[in-house]
C-alpha cells in the first residue's frame, strides 16, 4: 500500500475519533459507561493493565514496559503495585509527586516517555477516550459544571464522585455565553498529545534567574488588558503554563530537584487539593500525574536541606536502580545497537555478553557470605541454577544490600566504547575481545571515576575476560565434536546406568554379550575426575545423582545431562578432554596439513550456520582458542 492511501487511511481515522455533543448526550454516556470518567491515575493505571500482566517467577511482567524496559521487573512492580494501582483507587498515596530516583541511564526518562506515548495511544481507544468542555484551555471534566449543592445526588444516581471545580474562563463562559444552561454546554472528545499540549506537560528547569514561574501556572495577557479592563478577567489570561496543559494526564518534571524553589511550592497544594494558584484567580481545579526524576545526589541533596522538609511528605520516592541480568542487559545494547548506526557492523557472538557482564558486575556488591564470589552472585541473579543455592538465597541477596544497582557503568558508556572502537579501527566485525579492550581504554578518559574505581573495574574487566575464555573454549569444542548434545546424553546414560547398578549393588547386561557384569568403574571415574571428586567422596556423589534422579522421575521430569550443575561440568569436560589435543593442535597449527585444513572448515562452517558466527570472526575465534589452549 502507498504512502498516500496510508496518509488517506490516517485521515479517515482521526476523524473518526472526533465526537461533539452536549453536556446532556454526555450524561447519557456516562450513564451507560461510567468509566469514561476515572480520574487521570486511573486512567493510567487502566493504560498500563490494558496490555496484559504475565506471571513469571512469581513476579509480575507488564508487557506495556517489557517491550523496551529491561531487567527492571522488580522496579515497575513496585511502580505499578505501589503508586498506580493505589492511586487509581483513590487512596492517599495520589496526593504525591512520582519520583524517580536512580542512576543515569537507568531507565527513568525512558519510564516517563512510555507513559506520555502511551496515554496517547491510549486517548484514542474507546476504553481511554477523554470528553472535555470545548474550548476550555485545560480540557476540563465536564462534570464540573455540575454545581457543589447537587453532586450528592448525582454521586448516588451515577455512582460517581466528582473532584474540582470549573476554571475560571469555563465559569464566566457559563454564566455569560451559556447563561447558566448548563445541559446545552458543548462537550468534545479530546486526544493527548504533547506535541498539541493536550494533557501532557513537560517542564524542565533553566536559569533560575530568567525561568519565570508562568511557565508552570500561565500568565497575563497585557495586550488585552485595556480591552477587558482587569487582570482578574480570566479573557485576559493565558492559560497555557504546563499545569494548565496537562490537566487530566500527565505532567513531566524533568530534574525537579534543580528547580528553584518557587517553583516546587506550587506542587505542595496540586497533590495535597488537587488545585494550584495562578494569577488573581481563586485556587484552579487540576487533575495530573505529576512525576518528575533525579539522581541519587541530587535526592540526597534535598533530603539533607531542612527548608524541604513540607515537600518530603509530598514525594513518593521510587528507586529505578541499574539492571543486574546479564541476559537483560544484552537485550539493552541490542535496543541501542538497533537504533544506532552500528546496525550494518557485525557484532560477533557474545560480544555483548562480554560487556554486559562487565557492566552487571561493577553494579554488584560483595556478600557478606564467604562461600559467593560475584561471579556467582552475578549467574544467580541471571538466573542460573548453581549447587548450594535456593531461591531462599536470590531473596537475601537481593535484601542484602538495599543500594545494590544504583551505581556502576551505565548502558550508554557501553555502547559509546564500541561505537568508538568502531570508527578508530574502521571494523566491520567486532569481538569480545574488540569490546572488552575498548571498556579496558576508555577507563582513562571517563569524566567521573577516581583511581581506586579505575582499579576495581579493571580486575572486573579481567573477571569478564575470564567468563569469556570458558565460553570461547566451550564453543570450539562443542563445534569439534560432532552433535555435541547427543554425545552428552550418550555418555549421561552410561554414567547414570553404572551409578545405578552400583548404588543398588547390582549387575549390568552386556547389550552385545547379554553377559552380566559389573559397574564400569573406570567410565565412573574418569567422569568423576574432571571435577575434582575423590575416591572417598565418589560414593556419596554418585548417591546424591541417584537422588536427584528419583525426584526428576517422581515429579515427572526428564534429567538431562544439564540437570545436575556438577554433572553437567563433569560430561563437558569429559567430552573436550577426550578432544583437546585435537583442538590444540587444529587451532594452532601455522601451517594445517589438508586434514586439520579440512576440519576447520568444517568447524567455521558449523560456527557460521549455528551460532551466527562471520568468516572474519569465527576465524578470529578459532586463533584465540588455540592460544587458550596451548597456555
Amino acid at each position: 500500500m502507498g504512502i498516500l492511501n496510508l496518509l488517506n487511511d490516517f485521515h479517515n481515522e482521526e476523524n473518526g475519533l472526533q465526537w461533539r455533543g452536549t453536556f446532556e448526550q454526555y450524561l447519557d454516556m456516562i450513564k451507560q459507561n461510567p468509566s469514561i470518567a476515572q480520574t487521570a491515575h486511573a486512567r493510567i493505571y487502566n493504560m498500563i493493565m490494558s496490555s496484559g500482566v504475565e506471571e513469571v517467577n512469581g513476579s509480575k511482567k507488564y508487557k506495556f514496559f517489557s517491550d523496551t524496559m529491561f531487567g527492571l521487573d522488580d522496579a515497575i512492580e513496585r511502580l505499578v503495585e505501589d503508586y498506580f494501582h493505589s492511586s487509581a483507587r483513590r487512596l492517599d498515596v495520589r496526593k504525591r509527586v512520582l519520583l524517580l530516583m536512580g542512576p543515569v541511564s537507568g531507565g527513568k526518562s525512558t519510564i516517563v516517555h512510555l507513559l506520555k506515548r502511551g496515554m496517547e495511544q491510549y486517548t484514542r481507544t474507546d476504553d481511554g477516550a477523554v470528553y472535555a468542555i470545548e474550548g476550555c484551555p485545560m480540557h476540563e471534566d465536564p462534570l464540573h459544571l455540575i454545581p457543589d449543592r447537587l453532586r450528592p445526588h448525582f454521586e448516588e444516581e451515577y455512582g460517581i464522585k466528582i473532584e474540582g471545580n470549573l476554571c475560571p474562563m469555563c465559569r464566566f463562559r457559563l454564566r455569560e455565553e451559556w447563561r447558566g444552561e448548563i445541559r446545552n454546554v458543548p462537550v468534545k472528545r479530546v486526544l493527548f498529545s504533547e506535541d498539541d499540549r493536550v494533557g501532557i506537560g513537560t517542564f524542565s528547569p533553566s536559569d533560575p534567574k530568567s525561568q519565570d514561574i508562568s511557565e508552570l501556572t500561565g500568565s497575563i495577557d497585557f495586550s488585552t488588558i485595556a480591552e477587558y479592563g482587569s487582570e482578574s478577567d480570566p479573557r485576559a489570561y493565558r492559560f497555557d503554563g504546563e499545569l494548565n496543559k496537562a490537566n487530566r494526564g500527565l505532567m513531566e518534571f524533568q530534574e525537579m530537584l534543580k528547580c528553584d524553589e518557587k517553583f516546587l511550592w506550587n506542587l505542595l497544594s496540586l497533590t495535597q487539593e488537587g488545585n494550584f494558584k495562578a494569577g488573581r484567580f481563586a485556587l484552579i481545579s487540576a487533575d495530573e500525574l505529576v512525576v518528575a526524576h533525579t539522581n541519587e545526589t541530587e535526592y540526597k541533596s534535598f533530603i539533607n536541606n531542612k527548608k524541604n522538609e513540607a515537600l518530603h511528605s509530598r514525594i513518593i520516592v521510587m528507586p529505578i536502580p541499574y539492571n543486574l541480568k546479564v541476559s537483560e542487559e544484552v537485550r539493552i545494547y541490542e535496543k541501542l545497537v538497533a537504533q544506532s548506526d552500528l546496525k550494518s557492523v557485525h557484532i560477533a557472538p557474545h560480544a555483548l555478553r562480554a560487556a554486559a557482564m562487565f557492566s552487571v558486575l561493577t553494579r554488584l556488591k560483595e556478600s557478606k557470605n564467604q562461600g559467593l564470589d560475584l561471579v556467582t552472585k552475578m549467574r544467580l541473579y541471571d538466573g542460573e541454577e548453581m549447587e548450594n543455592f535456593g531461591a531462599s538465597d536470590l531473596r537475601e541477596l537481593k535484601n542484602e544490600f538495599a543500594e545494590e544497582g544504583m551505581s556502576g557503568i551505565d548502558p550508554r558508556y557501553v555502547i559509546n566504547r564500541i561505537s568508538s572502537a568502531l570508527i578508530k579501527n574502521e571494523m566491520t566485525c567486532i569481538n569480545p575481545l574488540n569490546v572488552l579492550r575498548a571498556l579496558k581504554d576508555g577507563l582513562d578518559t571517563h569524566p567521573s571515576i577516581t583511581l581506586d574505581e579505575k582499579e576495581h573495574f579493571m580486575n572486573l574487566i579481567g573477571i569478564a575476560r575470564r567468563e569469556y575464555d570458558e565460553i570461547a573454549k566451550k564453543e570450539v569444542q562443542k563445534a569439534f565434536v560432532y552433535s555435541f548434545e547427543e554425545s552428552a546424553k550418550t555418555l549421561l546414560n552410561n554414567y547414570l546406568d553404572n551409578v545405578e547398578a552400583f548404588c543398588h549393588g547390582k549387575r549390568l547386561t552386556d547389550p552385545i554379550t547379554d553377559e552380566e557384569v559389573d559397574p564400569d568403574e573406570m567410565l565412573m571415574r574418569s567422569i568423576e575426575e574432571q571435577i575434582g571428586i575423590s575416591e572417598n567422596a565418589k560414593k556419596a556423589f554418585r548417591e546424591e545423582i541417584l537422588i536427584r534422579l528419583s525426584s526428576y522421575a517422581r515429579k515427572g521430569r526428564r534429567f538431562e545431562y544439564d540437570s545436575h550443575d556438577r554433572l553437567r561440568e563433569a560430561i563437558e569436560k569429559k567430552l573436550f578432554a577426550d578432544l583437546k589435543d585435537v583442538v590444540k593442535i587444529t587451532t594452532s597449527t601455522k601451517t594445517p596439513d589438508e586434514q586439520q585444513l579440512k576440519k576447520v572448515n568444517e568447524v567455521t562452517a558449523r560456527l557460521m550456520d549455528e551460532h551466527s558466527y562471520c568468516p572474519h570472526c569465527s576465524n578470529e575465534l578459532l586463533k584465540y582458542t588455540g592460544s587458550l589452549l596451548n597456555r
